[in-house]
């Protein structure tokens, strides 16, 4: 595939992507709104948020995107948002579970007492998507799961999910990641199972210069760390992505009609070039620990999903 793409019209099409406020969300969004869809973009700040999706309203012409509450690191507030959508009643016909957070300096726990990147980067989104699976259904919906090039090796920390024993940065960042893969491919599986008529994809973004290698004092971080301002002079240099690039992939899962399901897209290069549809990496090529992750995460969020 090319390093640009052509997106089918999704004029009346109602489509949600976390994490849209900035970097690869923020260009998903305007992929999106460019191609006619309407885009709700729950956010974590509401100031953020509304200065996002009024930048994309002004760039693409397109009046029909709109922000909504969520933070990924409460369940509450999951909750609340997939409650108020499925009160609404509308077929939701593209899910982008985009957003993230990598390797706090320290262990942080979500409102919920999970580890900050176990709870936001696959359990937040794990409870959202199946929170949305009555609207996800009535639109036979494509849902688009975004994990890492971190999660080409290693495992999910079976024994210590949350880092009680002993905290790894990175160790933590890829078992959540991981995670996040295994889930997306149970999800088909069942949704072929059991007639759900859902897609399930999974894409991963390479390596850009986004903000989450930036200075994020919520998190115990002051400064952007030594690995942002490297990825930042190697994407001048061409060697790894942008996040107009590193957006690709998961547009393509979310929205070219060939991606069926099950299907994994990653930049040709793995860290930089065009979207490509990729083998499943070891962690994830199994279907024994998808069925695992599902049960675990529903006993963790607390909450058993009815099909």
């Amino acid at each position: 595939m090319a390093t640009t793409i052509t997106i089918p019209d999704l004029r009346g099409q109602l489509t949600l992507v976390t994490g849209a406020s900035d970097g690869i969300g923020f260009v998903i969004a305007s992929r999106l709104a460019e191609a006619g869809a309407e885009v709700i973009m729950p956010v974590r700040s509401a100031a953020k948020g509304d200065a996002a999706a009024e930048r994309i309203r002004t760039a693409t012409g397109n009046p029909d995107v709109t922000t909504r509450a969520l933070d990924l690191s409460s369940l509450d507030s999951v909750a609340a948002l997939t409650a108020e959508l499925v009160a609404e009643g509308r077929p939701l016909d593209v899910l982008v579970n985009n957003a993230g957070v990598m390797t706090p300096p320290s262990r942080q726990l979500t409102s919920d007492g999970f580890e900050l990147q176990l709870g936001t980067n696959h359990l937040g989104h794990f409870a959202l998507t199946l929170g949305l699976l009555p609207l996800l259904r009535a639109g036979r919906g494509r849902v688009t799961h975004q994990t890492s090039i971190a999660a080409r090796r290693g495992e999910v920390l079976w024994d210590d999910l949350n880092s009680q024993a002993g905290y790894d940065g990175m160790k933590a960042y890829r078992s959540s990641k991981i995670a996040v893969a295994l889930f997306a491919r149970e999800l088909g599986a069942r949704s072929r199972r059991e007639g759900w008529g859902i897609s399930s994809n999974l894409a991963h973004p390479g390596v850009s210069p986004t903000n989450l290698l930036n200075a994020q004092p919520g998190m115990g971080r002051d400064r952007q760390t030594g690995g942002r301002r490297v990825i930042r002079l190697l994407s001048r240099l061409g060697i790894t992505g942008t996040p107009e690039s590193a957006a690709l992939p998961a547009l393509v899962a979310a929205t070219d009609p060939s991606a069926q399901g099950d299907e994994f897209y990653g930049p040709r290069r793995t860290m930089s070039g065009g979207p490509a549809r990729q083998q499943p990496w070891p962690p994830f090529a199994g279907t024994t620990d998808g069925r695992r992750i599902w049960e675990v995460s529903e006993e963790l969020v607390g909450v058993r999903f009815a099909a």
